[in-house]
This record gives structure tokens, C-alpha cells and sequence, in this order.
């Protein structure tokens, strides 16, 4: 199954994002964007891939220690930013060192137990928005998030969430994602 270790904003941060995105559907070229849809909203700390049924008790039992150790800490959306002309984001601020080392907690842990994640990828905190479907300039979007300014929440739980990519042949269809485990952050050390 294909899965990845996150954090999932409040739904009262939710809101506030899906409110500060209406002026953002309404500029030039929207309609050439796929926006992520809500119930999707998270900030990634690893992403696994496809990681074989045979793993998952291990994965469970060292993402859970991984939470364990990890004080809960304030966090909340800030800015917009891009990645290149394809993908539209949100960034994060407050713990955003507390956030990279509960990333390289949930990597580490998935190493341990088994899961190949391929070469270290640069943690970037971020909450993507949108995907272009084809060459548009993502400038205009990222400059509409400048002043935004998320309201502080406190990041108490890792999630491991699946992925179930499109099945294919639906125009417009996203994937869908469900929580398969979490884990309180508790700060053990």
C-alpha cells in the first residue's frame, strides 16, 4: 500500500485556508490548476511509497516511538510559495524546526523498519494547494498568499495515511486518502 507519515491541520485551520484560496479561484488561469481537495490537506514529513503488508506492525510500533519522543509544538500556515511552474503551496511557521525533526524521526523510523524511501529528499514544510496540468505561471498565486497568516495550532499527533491513487480514466479524478494510524506526540525526549 502506498502511504506517507503526516500532519493533518485542525479543521478550524482548515477553514481558514479554504477561505483565504476563494480570491485565488477567481485569477486568471485557475481552471488550468488541480486543487487538492480538503479532506486531503496535510504537511508531509516522509513519504514511504508503496511499503509491502509484511512491514506495516514494525513501521507501526517505530512511528509510534517516533511520536513518543516528540513534544507536542505550535504551528501554523503561513505564506504561499510554488515549486517551479508545477505545484502551489502553503508554508508553515512557529515549529517548523520541531516539524523537520519529527520528519527525520518518521524517515529514520521507516528505514528501520525495512521501508526503501530511496535517496534523502530535502524536508521542505509545506501544505500543497494546487498541481498545473500544464505550463502556468504560479507567481501570481504564490504573491495572493503573501499576507496570509494562518492561526497558531498545536501539533499533537503523527499520522501514517494511505494513498489511493485515481484508478484511472476519470477526467478530474484526485486521490483519496485515509488515516491508517496515529500516534499521540508526547515528548518523552
Amino acid at each position: 500500500m502506498r502511504l506517507f507519515a503526516a500532519v493533518l491541520p485542525p479543521p478550524a485551520v482548515a477553514d481558514e485556508l479554504a477561505e483565504a484560496l476563494v480570491p485565488l479561484h477567481a485569477l486568471p488561469g485557475a481552471d488550468g490548476l488541480r486543487w487538492t481537495e480538503r479532506a486531503g490537506w496535510h504537511l508531509t514529513l516522509a513519504f514511504l511509497g508503496e511499503v509491502e503488508d509484511a512491514l506495516l506492525p514494525e513501521l507501526a510500533e517505530r512511528l509510534g516511538r517516533a511520536a513518543h519522543r516528540t513534544p507536542p509544538f505550535p504551528l501554523r500556515l503561513h505564506r504561499g510559495g510554488r515549486f517551479g511552474r508545477r505545484a502551489l503551496w502553503t508554508g508553515a511557521a512557529g515549529g517548523v524546526d520541531e516539524l523537520r525533526r519529527l520528519a527525520e524521526r518518521a524517515g529514520a523510523a521507516a528505514r528501520r523498519a525495512g521501508v526503501d524511501m530511496g535517496g534523502p529528499e530535502r524536508f521542505t514544510a509545506h501544505l500543497t494547494l494546487a498541481r498545473a496540468r500544464a505550463d502556468l505561471d504560479l507567481r501570481p498565486y504564490a504573491e495572493a498568499l503573501a499576507g496570509f497568516e494562518g492561526t497558531p495550532w498545536q501539533v499533537d499527533r503523527m499520522a501514517l495515511v494511505r494513498s489511493h491513487p485515481p484508478a484511472g480514466g476519470v477526467p478530474g479524478e484526485r486521490p483519496r486518502y485515509e488515516v491508517a494510524d496515529s500516534w499521540p506526540l508526547e515528548g518523552a525526549g
